[in-house]
């Protein structure tokens, strides 16, 4: 096996595209082959310097990649942000500290750049934290029991005097950006999407190793015809012994910018014939979906887990650029062992704004840079994390005066996998 030293850790050419894909699949326990359809959805994803991969001679054994996003703060501000995704070390070549490398070089340039955060879905949770990652959103699923949420059998419309309508890929690649577009500058955690989301999620483009299955698409519109809500979803083909319809409807996606929308789309997919059981795919936390039952109890949680992951690249930018419902003030002590926004801060905040200084004072609260990252989109809480010994307070209640500026009447929320 090579050394450490002997493995050339640089941007990718196009010319090695194939084989960095293959090592990308094989680090995803995916079959390594690569089709030319999959090798063209994803090339149009390549951006020069931002594909990163490790070789082994002429072979590809980690991966990496890095794209341009922008994820909304609290109050709704567009933030740039560095979102990374595509990582793999091939089994061959772990504990060799090839995503150390890939990481520092990726950070520093996206430093240099200006972003003003790093974001990732983690895979598996130990691994990020050691480079100034922190969890900043939840996600969690439910699945319903259908016949048992109370909803009246004979639905047919929208009791808002709103529609239903079933509509092709097509459609929905004309009227889904803007409709993301207004649910992003609302929903603290939510991140920009590209045309080629869109494209990748209605079957123009192919990157997938499963078939491409068109699902079904639904959209709401208001009374006046206003587009406030859009899903997709899958079904299954499943019955009893006793001829019995036990179908489950499977949500991929679900945005909407009105609880109207969302109340609307959620009791359609429950009145869908042969469904007895949906599942709703990754929403908020604090989603309105069991409450919008007449009987909540119908709606189980299947999975609850950290989602987005953010690493503050400028602590000044990230704590200016959200809003706050209270007013005060806490000296902040920002350890970042990276050694890309480390030190000792002033945040100043209130409904009129904030402002963020390097300080010479005393630290009222002294946290790692992923400690601070699980608090900016306002989920975490300072007084819980000091609990944990992850927070140390300098200053007796500082905690709770972090909680008081930073926490959220609503929990963040991404929508996204990347």
């Amino acid at each position: 096996m090579s050394r450490r030293t002997e493995i050339d850790v640089r941007p990718m050419t196009e010319a090695e595209f194939p084989d960095w894909n293959r090592a990308m699949k094989t680090g995803f326990l995916q079959s390594p082959a690569v089709t030319a359809e999959q090798l063209e959805g994803h090339r149009r994803q390549f951006v020069p310097g931002r594909s990163l991969g490790a070789f082994d001679g002429e072979r590809c054994v980690a991966t990496f990649r890095s794209f341009d996003q922008e994820v909304t703060a609290v109050g709704g501000a567009p933030v740039r942000a560095d979102a990374i995704s595509n990582v793999t070390v091939t089994s061959t070549h772990r504990r060799r500290g090839l995503l150390t490398r890939m990481m520092a070089q990726d950070l520093a340039a996206a430093k240099d750049r200006g972003d003003v955060v790093a974001t990732l879905i983690a895979a598996e949770y130990p691994i990020y934290g050691r480079y100034g990652f922190g969890p900043a959103t939840t996600m969690t699923e439910w699945t319903v029991d259908v016949p048992r949420a109370g909803l009246d059998p004979r639905w047919a419309a929208p009791e808002d005097g709103g529609r239903i309508d079933l509509v092709e890929g097509e459609e929905v690649r004309k009227l889904g950006p803007e409709l993301h577009e207004r649910l992003r500058r609302a929903q603290p955690g939510a991140v920009s999407r590209s045309e080629l989301w869109w494209q990748a999620r209605t079957g123009v483009v192919q990157m997938n190793d499963t078939p491409w299955a068109e699902p079904y698409y639904a959209v709401y519109r208001t009374a006046d015809g206003e587009v406030e809500g859009m899903a997709a979803y899958r079904s299954d083909d499943h019955w009893g012994d006793a001829k019995q319809p036990l179908n489950t409807a499977t949500v991929d996606w679900l945005i909407a910018v009105t609880p109207g929308a969302e109340r609307a789309l959620w009791h359609y997919l429950c009145s869908i014939d042969w469904i007895t059981t949906v599942k709703s795919g990754w929403r908020a936390p604090d989603d309105l979906l069991p409450q919008l039952l007449p009987d909540p109890r119908a709606a189980r949680i299947t999975t609850q887990a950290d989602w987005l992951w953010v690493r503050i690249l400028d602590v000044a930018a990230a704590l200016e650029a959200r809003t706050y419902e209270g007013r005060g003030s806490v000296v902040l002590e920002v350890v970042d062992r990276g050694g890309l926004t480390g030190g000792r801060w002033r945040l100043e905040a209130g409904a009129d704004g904030a402002s963020c200084v390097p300080s010479t004072e005393s630290a009222h609260l002294v946290l790692d840079v992923g400690e601070l990252a699980a608090l900016w989109l306002g989920d975490e809480s300072a007084v819980r994390l000091a609990a944990l010994g992850r927070v140390r307070e300098e200053r007796a209640g500082a905690a709770r005066v972090a909680d008081a500026l930073l926490r959220t009447s609503r929990r963040p929320w991404c929508p996204d996998m990347f």
